[in-house]
């Protein structure tokens, strides 16, 4: 690993990497509704189309170790930032099912090329500084997520389409991407004596599991949460993004702070109380379907997810028989199942009984957190 410039200045170029990705994927989840009306797409109809970007999201993790190893982090991370934000447009632009489809599963890749690539940057950067720092790094994410689903509000009330919209959030995007490029660390050892695919063990797995019922309720409050605004809490069209905004700015600030939380208390402990606070939050909102109530319950989901997956990732970073870039792409391959499975089967049990009931059933997989974080030893 070179490192050219002063690590704040890696440390800049990487958060600025963390906040173009969080922006864009938020800025395509605040159109979701206005898409799905568009196409005239029912409930279960949305949840098949939402399954391609996690699939596209899973096909990716079979080469994301791979590539990173081979190629640096740096580079598959410049190349996966540009093709996102060009994606995004075309997300905008579709005007049939089959089309969003297949842009769908190419922003996954994109987007699950990016995610890797960057913590892997972001783990790098946190050996510079010889301390926990992953946990402020997707507080950026996050408060871009907030950013992006303000931005997509105000986009609604000007009543621009989603491809106009989407073209301003590319430009961002790519600009920056140019703007920061050279000051990202640079990998000049390849670890050739790690395999190119690679099974998690029994540590990585266990976290990856943690990761899965975090990473179902966030996949459900990245898809679904204006949709249930929309539709379960009636809100107005210009408030349809609260409950969105209100989940990200939540998770942002809990981001923030998790790093002070986790050598207070240990991560067992915040990866326990987690999980409780997502399936408090989301239960709320099913009891009292109202905006006032469903935004507190979206509040405090936000909360409950911040912590989990920076502890995960900097955990599975730290591993002792994998580089960083496999152990990130071994966790992530179990995490991530839970953005293949939640969304999806919002719209399958929404169809069958109701979209209100179906966040019932996400609040019971959110307990999973707990559960598992019960089962890790003392010294995690």
């Amino acid at each position: 690993m070179t490192t050219a410039f002063p690590p704040r200045k890696h440390r800049i170029a990487v958060a600025v990497f963390f906040f173009i990705a969080g922006f864009t994927f938020a800025s395509w989840a605040s159109r979701i509704p206005h898409i799905q009306a568009s196409l005239k797409l029912n409930e279960a109809q949305l949840g098949s189309v939402l399954f391609a970007l996690p699939v596209g999201l899973m096909v990716s993790l079979l080469i994301a170790g791979a590539l990173i190893t081979k190629l640096g982090s740096r580079k598959v991370l410049l190349i996966a930032a540009c093709t996102y934000s060009i994606v995004l447009v075309l997300l905008g632009l579709a005007g049939s099912i089959m089309q969003l489809v297949i842009c769908l599963f190419i922003f996954g890749m994109a987007g699950n090329l990016f995610n890797i690539s960057v913590n892997t940057q972001a783990v790098s950067v946190e050996k510079l500084y010889s301390r926990s720092i992953m946990a402020g790094f997707h507080g950026i994410w996050s408060l871009a997520g907030f950013s992006g689903a303000a931005v997509g509000t105000l986009m609604v009330s000007m009543h621009l389409q989603p491809w106009q919209h989407f073209i301003i959030i590319c430009c961002i995007g790519i600009t920056n991407t140019f703007l920061f490029a050279n000051q990202l660390i640079a990998h000049t050892s390849s670890s050739s004596n790690q395999p190119a695919f690679a099974w998690p063990d029994k540590t990585i797995l266990h976290f990856g599991i943690i990761a899965f019922g975090c990473l179902v309720c966030e996949g459900t409050m990245f898809d679904w949460s204006g949709v249930y605004f929309k539709k379960v809490v009636h809100a107005p069209l210009q408030l349809t993004t609260l409950g969105y905004a209100a989940f990200m700015g939540c998770m942002a600030a809990g981001r923030f702070v998790a790093d002070k939380v986790v050598m207070k208390i240990g991560s067992k402990k915040v990866l326990q109380y987690s999980g409780v606070v997502i399936a408090a939050g989301l239960a709320l909102a099913v009891i009292f379907p109202t905006v006032t109530m469903a935004t507190v319950g979206f509040m405090l989901v936000g909360f409950g997810v911040s912590s989990v997956v920076p502890i995960v990732y900097s955990r599975a970073g730290q591993s002792k028989t994998l580089n960083a870039g496999q152990a990130l792409a071994a966790v992530s391959t179990v995490g991530f199942a839970g953005f293949l499975i939640g969304p999806p089967m919002i719209g399958f049990v929404a169809e069958a009984s109701s979209l209100r009931w179906s966040f019932a059933v996400i609040a019971l997989i959110g307990l999973l957190t707990s559960v598992m974080s019960g089962k890790l030893p003392k010294s995690e």
